[in-house]
């Protein structure tokens, strides 16, 4: 398995991660036998980063992947996240926290449920815009002295919030959507990142699933299938990007790779300190992803996709209005 490094952190993880939320909540009926087993083939395949968060659930994913790992801390490098703070009354409200007694009590449980002793990396999952970053980061990094957390993360923060979290501790890596239909990060996050040596962790690199060519019809999700309430899953915008999968299938025909794997190449094409972290639950496609590894772009091939996928080509929002407001925040 090839093995990346995060930034100039020192941190080294499999150049393909796996991004587990979808095996405790969001798209649908989960499987928790079939999940387990995933996690276990990834290790096997020679994936060793695993990422979760206190909110899938919620709580209920970090105490599936702590029980998957289980006896094999020491092959896997684990990354969790605080920050999104749900209403147990309104399973679709969501709001933010980034103080540091929230952020105390978070990595508490965090590590309680997950069955560690340490977290390697641990993420703001979203900036809180009434907390300085200066006061989030501050606490993380009385964490890292701690040794509760090895590696400071942020998701989805703006270049202005990351600039001013490095002044106050080393960041490890920025998570953010990144794929062929969401290509925001390339104007700002991405040139951000490099010149700060921060490494960068694309989550939803096949477009929640929608890149697999996989999904054909919006009737096929599940009732509780957070993507329908998601523009771009939904009216006219469902057709087009369909439309648009049709072209990746046949790049994908051409190149005798799944769509999925095309995908995946090229996230993984645009350079050698972006790590994308594709979700599944399901061993399968697991061991389908991982043969991205082995899917070579020519430069030819990079700007036939370019022209193909330019940025913005994707029809609808990549969230519902109200989680929008808490992308790139600060």
């Amino acid at each position: 398995m090839q093995h990346r490094e995060l930034g100039r952190s020192g941190l080294k993880v499999s150049a393909l991660g796996l991004g587990c939320m979808g095996m405790s909540e969001f798209y649908g009926p989960g499987d928790e036998a079939e999940s387990m087993a995933t996690i276990h083939r990834a290790i096997e395949l020679g994936l060793n980063f695993f990422d979760t968060a206190d909110v899938y659930g919620p709580f209920k994913n970090e105490e599936l992947v702590g029980r998957a790992l289980r006896g094999r801390r020491d092959k896997v490098i684990v990354a969790t996240k605080f920050g999104i703070v749900r209403d147990p009354n309104d399973p679709k409200a969501r709001g933010v926290n980034g103080k540091p007694d929230y952020i105390r009590k978070s990595v508490d449980g965090s590590l309680k449920r997950l069955g560690m002793d340490y977290i390697d990396l641990y993420y703001q999952h979203r900036v809180d815009p009434n907390t300085p970053t200066e006061e989030t980061v501050g606490a993380l990094a009385e964490l890292v002295k701690e040794g509760k957390i090895r590696h400071i993360g942020l998701s989805e923060a703006s270049p202005k919030t990351i600039r001013r979290a490095a002044k106050i501790h080393s960041i490890t890596a920025l998570q953010t959507e990144y794929s062929l239909w969401s290509r925001d990060p390339e104007d700002e996050i991405l040139p951000t990142c490099r010149e700060l040596g921060i490494g960068f962790v694309a989550y939803s690199p096949l477009g929640r699933g929608f890149l697999t060519g996989q999904i054909k019809r919006f009737e096929d999700f599940a009732p509780d299938d957070f993507r329908r309430g998601i523009t771009r899953f939904q009216g006219d915008n469902f057709q087009k990007n369909v439309d648009l999968v049709k072209k990746v299938e046949e790049i994908a025909r051409q190149k005798n790779c799944t769509p999925s794997q095309l995908a995946l190449a090229w996230v993984l094409a645009q350079g050698d300190d972006i790590v994308p972290i594709p979700g599944t639950r399901h061993r399968s496609r697991l061991e389908e992803n991982a043969k991205a590894l082995d899917v070579n772009l020519s430069e030819v091939e990079l700007k036939q996709i370019d022209s193909t996928f330019p940025r913005g080509i994707a029809a609808g929002q990549r969230y519902s209005e109200q989680m929008m407001q808490l992308i790139n925040a600060g």
